[in-house]
């Protein structure tokens, strides 16, 4: 297999545009807001004093980074000959910050490094900053060829956080008495018991959309209070509320996050999972002199973040690496079909 790796600095994205969108946009969502109250008598919710939180909150999280774009030439005869196809290098990482009592350990980690492409005869690249696997992205006729491989990359990303999830209970020893906080969206993860999916930002807001009236409720939220469970469905359904942070005076929506769980659960349980949320998220909240995505970058997801980076390798060596790779196999010989 030949490649050669494109000069647009990775640091600034692909020159392609790999840009997924997002899922709301294209999704008719619907929403039941009376899981837990009636919608005339929705109001903020406050913690429980008679919920305790677990005894361990197991934080998983995941980066990526797209290392380089390259162009593979596998010597293919159905793209014709000199032609070549797209593809990533990318490396990833996942892993757990397990919080028991006054102890945060980071467990299970994970490092793995692909070249995804569509081109069938495409092989692993080597290099002194490690191996890239061979990953074949079946075509997608409605996406782009970046748009495709970019969504392949997340899916490797989320297939490890599970993995990780799933060593750290293993590795812990936690039990029954934890909760898993997945740091965005629960989807592809819902089947992981007593997990919770943790929104910072919020690209849309649901209940702005499908129910005006109840949305204001949102921004009267006092910290540690929540807004009633309701049922969100889009591409998939789940519980969701949302809760805010300890913070200062800010914005209307200063501090605010979106917490999902799985749809396949009891309400009940879903209530219970939300009024633990409370008592368990607040103490982890950050505070602006540390993270400038305070306070909803919570700390053991912040640090995961840093540690997972280092893992990655510094983005200047590993992209050289790769060049040099590429400029190595210019003369390796072409498959004869």
């Amino acid at each position: 297999m030949r490649f050669t790796v494109d000069p647009w600095d990775p640091s600034y994205g692909t020159g392609l545009d790999a840009d997924a969108g997002d899922e709301a946009a294209t999704s008719e969502a619907s929403i039941d807001v009376t899981v837990e109250l009636p919608a005339d008598r929705w109001e903020p919710v406050a913690a429980d004093p008679r919920v305790s939180p677990p005894a361990a909150t197991l934080f998983v999280d995941g980066v990526r980074r797209v290392d380089a774009q390259a162009w593979v030439d596998d010597g293919s005869a159905d793209i014709g000959p000199g032609a070549s196809t797209a593809a990533l290098c990318a490396s990833y990482a996942a892993g757990v910050v397990c919080c028991a009592g006054d102890r945060a350990e980071p467990v299970a980690v994970t490092v793995a490094r692909s070249l995804l492409t569509s081109a069938a005869g495409a092989t692993d690249v080597v290099t002194p900053a490690g191996r890239y696997v061979a990953e074949i992205v079946p075509s997608n006729g409605a996406l782009a060829p970046a748009q495709n491989l970019s969504l392949a990359l997340q899916g490797r990303l989320a297939a490890i956080e599970v993995d990780a999830a799933g060593r750290a209970r293993a590795e812990a020893g936690t039990g029954d008495d934890d909760m898993l906080v997945v740091d965005g969206p629960l989807r592809g993860r819902q089947h992981l018991p007593r997990a919770l999916g943790y929104i910072k930002t919020h690209r849309t807001r649901y209940l702005q959309r499908l129910q005006p009236d109840l949305d204001a409720l949102v921004a009267t939220l006092a910290p540690g209070e929540r807004t009633p469970v309701f049922l969100l469905g889009t591409s998939w359904q789940r519980y969701t509320w949302y809760l805010r942070l300890p913070t200062g005076p800010g914005s209307p929506w200063a501090g605010v996050v979106r917490l999902e769980c799985s749809a396949a659960q009891p309400a009940a349980d879903a209530l219970l999972m939300a009024a633990v949320s409370q008592v368990t998220l607040p103490r982890y909240a950050s505070h602006g002199y540390k993270d400038s995505r305070a306070p909803q970058n919570l700390y053991p997801i912040g640090g995961l973040e840093r540690l997972l980076r280092r893992r990655l390798g510094d983005a200047g060596v590993v992209y050289r690496a790769l060049r040099r790779a590429a400029w190595d196999n210019t003369d390796a010989p072409v498959p004869v079909h």
